[in-house]
């Protein structure tokens, strides 16, 4: 199994306690794969969401925590950081190294999460969209919506395939066929289904394609 599925917001068994290898790993995969540009990526993703001093945000299918951190910097120790994600294992991993901020972390699923309605002013996601089975979507975005308050932000941002076939069929090799033929493109048809008012799109280098939406003041 790929890296990226195996420990970024795919439901699998997992066993607590056995995390410092696989996770570390994965970091290095990141990194690499990043270009060594993960954290630039990453700090633009954390302004474009729009988290600001005292929000509470939080990240669908957080991994191994790295969103969740920065965005918890943004919100400083008035705010919170919330991460969810399927994943004992990469839950164990972000508690870890999370240690001091202000963020906490549970398991759960994003067409199933446990938040009361409206409990949030931003949610997040990066890198796990195409992870969710695509029957479940729709379900995902609909509890995004329901757990945000009326006028708060999200933050979709996910993997988009590179223009030439060569390279796509090389990351489908190294992440498997979910990432090499992501429909990125329907972002934003999933959030405007489920409610959502799209504000702003675009592209952050080398690999994210993100939408910015609002859950609208008032119900449509």
């Amino acid at each position: 199994m790929a890296l990226g599925r195996l420990l970024h917001g795919a439901p699998h068994a997992d066993t607590p306690g056995q995390t410092i290898g696989p996770a570390r790993a994965y970091e290095a995969f990141v990194e690499v794969f990043f270009a060594g540009q993960r954290r630039r990526a990453y700090t633009r993703l954390a302004e474009l969401s729009g988290a600001r001093t005292g929000d509470r945000v939080l990240d669908v299918g957080c991994g191994t925590g790295y969103l969740t951190r920065l965005v918890a910097k943004a919100v400083g120790p008035a705010g919170q950081a919330v991460g969810v994600d399927p994943s004992p294992t990469v839950i164990e991993y972000a508690r870890k190294r999370s240690h001091g901020a202000a963020c906490a972390y549970e398991t759960g699923v994003a067409e199933a999460l446990q938040a009361p309605d409206g409990s949030f002013d931003v949610v997040v996601t990066s890198l796990a969209i195409h992870h969710i089975p695509a029957e479940l979507r729709p379900a995902a975005m609909g509890e995004m919506f329901r757990v945000l308050r009326p006028g708060g932000r999200l933050l979709l941002a996910d993997f988009r395939p590179p223009r030439s076939r060569v390279v796509r069929h090389l990351v489908g090799s190294l992440t498997g066929p979910a990432m090499e033929h992501n429909p990125v493109d329907e972002l934003d048809r999933l959030a405007a289904q489920a409610g959502f008012a799209v504000r702003g799109r675009g592209d952050v280098h080398p690999w994210l394609r993100y939408v910015h939406a609002v859950r609208p003041e008032v119900a449509r």
